[in-house]
């Protein structure tokens, strides 16, 4: 007898191709939780450029994390493929921070952000065949508590590198939970992408089922 391999149902026209235009590890798991079937194609696009004009010209942190999302999303050519780019800043007060450069780098971040507020602003585009066709950006709120020196050691210590590849030096699905008080807005956009705008979009692109 021959066993039978039971194929999961998709929830998902595949004739229309999505492309995450990002080397996300989080990006990528949290759009495969979502049943979505993509390609993955790391940007080329250098952030520092696009934040620089944004300081030159007083843009917001919105604006700056839209253009780096759009700007992504734009540099993958593939011809009717609808690409997802995005990108996030973080602000704390008229401070923004990148992602921190080495352990020594993020723990002076944690000190700097211990105690206050700050918002991720998280922006996500899609692009077909060089044309912007929808944008959003979220503005979740994170308070850090005022944890102590040798709690921060001990979160570096724990996580290591793995801290360095997001911004704020910190990941919500560890044990950097443990550096906040309160938490305000969308757990998704947080981790790097506004998941349930994402989906109302393709949903009213007819790339998901109604």
């Amino acid at each position: 007898m021959t066993d039978l391999v039971l194929m999961p149902t998709l929830i998902q026209n595949r004739a229309d191709k999505l492309l995450l235009a990002s080397g996300s590890w989080t990006r990528r798991r949290i759009l495969e939780n979502a049943g979505l079937v993509f390609e993955v194609e790391a940007s080329p696009v250098d952030e520092a450029p696009l934040k620089q004009e944004g300081r030159q010209k007083n843009w917001s942190a919105d604006v700056v994390a839209l253009r780096l999302a759009e700007a992504k999303a734009l540099s993958i050519k593939k011809q009717d493929t609808i690409v997802i780019g995005a990108d996030q800043m973080l602000t704390c007060g008229a401070d923004w921070y990148d992602k921190p450069e080495g352990l020594a780098g993020a723990r002076q971040q944690l000190l700097q952000l211990r105690g206050k507020t700050h918002v991720l602003h998280t922006a996500v585009v899609l692009c077909q065949n060089g044309h912007v066709l929808w944008r959003h950006v979220a503005q979740p709120t994170l308070t850090m508590r005022m944890f102590s020196h040798s709690f921060v050691d001990a979160y570096l210590a724990m996580e290591g590198e793995a801290c360095l590849g997001s911004v704020g030096s910190y990941r919500l699905e560890g044990p950097g939970i443990q550096l906040f008080a309160t938490i305000e807005g969308d757990a998704f956009a947080i981790q790097g992408l506004p998941l349930l705008p994402l989906i109302a979009a393709l949903r009213d692109m007819k790339v998901l089922p109604d």
